[in-house]
């Protein structure tokens, strides 16, 4: 039996891609001067515009998805007779998952006969958005809600996340960096390399000096953890930083060709907590590298 896959605006997929395959999309809010806004558009979005304006020195806060918006969005999925696989944000950064799950535990009391799942990705952005295109993939595969969710809930350990940031003050500001010594050496350009630990937080796991290094240093962990990369399609997030995606993608296509790079702009909610700089690569690979050791 076919079903509904749902995520989150974290996921940061193209709408195009969402509207083409189907997928159904709660909204994470953000706000900026106490005005409530949502980003389901991801090609309207002025991504240039919104990382200068944090520059120079906008603020942004965000909230978890609440009860009520999961459940507008799991009830219509319900009412028109499909099971449902949920894929969402890391609980690891964020409450939304959890909050995604009471209510799907609510629902499956009144639809009986439908099959409701939740799968909590342990990522962000094209970490969460990589396995909803895999959860598409094999609804259209002709999966069902129960078998996909328990494949989803394997391949996630081998989903590698690498990235890093120009200034950690707003991970460190809103509680997603879990080690503070990665602060330690700001004023000597030296650059943190971050990853999604075992439990979707995040962790400084390498050191380098200067942007540049940190950016082949990215491509050296692709090399060395990227499994089946031929066969593959890898993710690249960038927060106003164009022009390092591209030069990501020139390192990444040497040793290990991927089929193709989806490179996305990072929506403004998991954007605002990175901030202007971010830049991120997500692959499957080797599952060991969630729990390396950390710095």
């Amino acid at each position: 039996m076919s079903f509904a896959v749902i995520t989150d605006t974290s996921a940061n997929l193209p709408t195009a891609y969402l509207r083409e395959h189907g997928i159904g999309v709660v909204p994470f809010s953000y706000y900026i001067d106490g005005r409530e806004l949502t980003c389901k558009d991801t090609e309207g979005f002025d991504g240039d515009t919104f990382y200068d304006s944090i520059r120079s020195g906008m603020k942004v806060t965000t909230s978890m998805i609440n009860a009520d918006r999961y459940e507008k969005c799991f009830r219509a999925a319900l009412e028109a007779g499909e099971d449902l696989v949920y894929v969402g944000m890391s609980s690891g950064i964020s409450g939304s998952c959890g909050c995604a799950e009471s209510v799907a535990d609510s629902l499956r009391a009144e639809y009986p006969d439908r099959a409701i799942f939740t799968v909590d990705t342990f990522g962000a952005s094209l970490g969460e958005g990589l396995l909803v295109m895999l959860a598409a993939e094999l609804r259209d595969r002709g999966f069902s809600a129960g078998e996909a969710r328990a494949i989803l809930e394997d391949r996630r350990a081998y989903m590698c996340q690498v990235f890093t940031v120009d200034d950690l003050m707003h991970l460190r500001s809103t509680g997603r960096l879990s080690n503070a010594a990665a602060l330690i050496g700001t004023m000597l350009n030296i650059k943190p390399l971050l990853k999604g630990d075992t439990k979707g937080r995040i962790v400084a796991f390498r050191k380098v000096r200067g942007r540049r290094r940190s950016i082949e240093a990215m491509a050296e962990e692709y090399d060395r953890l990227v499994d089946g990369a031929a066969g593959q399609i890898i993710g690249i997030a960038q927060a106003g930083c164009r022009g390092d995606a591209e030069a990501l993608c020139e390192l990444l296509r040497k040793n290990h060709p991927p089929r193709d790079i989806l490179t996305v702009e990072y929506e403004p909610v998991t954007g605002s907590h990175v901030g202007p700089g971010a830049l991120a690569l997500f692959f499957f690979g080797n599952p060991e590298f969630r729990g390396e050791k950390t710095l």
